[in-house]
């Protein structure tokens, strides 16, 4: 399965994510940013590469509803909730991306 995961400016948690998980039970894991400014921004193209996307925070949701909702209308889209208060890699923050993991993958049925 491959696995998309959106935060705001691609640099700690979406980027930790990847890092973390890509490999895991053979998934591949990519991540960008939803904002101008992100390490690597979202794109259509990597919307639609993905099998499921995960956002971190419902404005990263809702912001990639709003500009491409013709790629992501099938897609799983899931909201982990997890605020910008993490630094890359912080402990706490792959611990809560370890215990969803499961939960994103039995989402899309595989």
């Amino acid at each position: 399965m491959k696995i998309l995961y959106l935060c705001s400016q691609n640099k700690r948690r979406s980027l930790t994510a990847e890092k973390v998980l890509n490999g895991i039970n053979g998934h591949q894991v990519r991540s960008a940013g939803t904002e101008s400014n992100a390490r690597v921004k979202v794109t259509e193209g990597l919307l639609g590469w993905a099998d499921v996307i995960v956002t971190m925070e419902k404005k990263h949701t809702r912001r990639i509803l709003e500009k491409y909702q013709d790629t992501v209308n099938e897609k799983s889209v899931i909201c982990l909730y997890i605020p910008d208060e993490y630094l890359y890699m912080d402990e706490d923050l792959i611990d809560i991306l370890n215990s969803s993991f499961d939960e994103v993958v039995e989402i899309d049925g595989k």
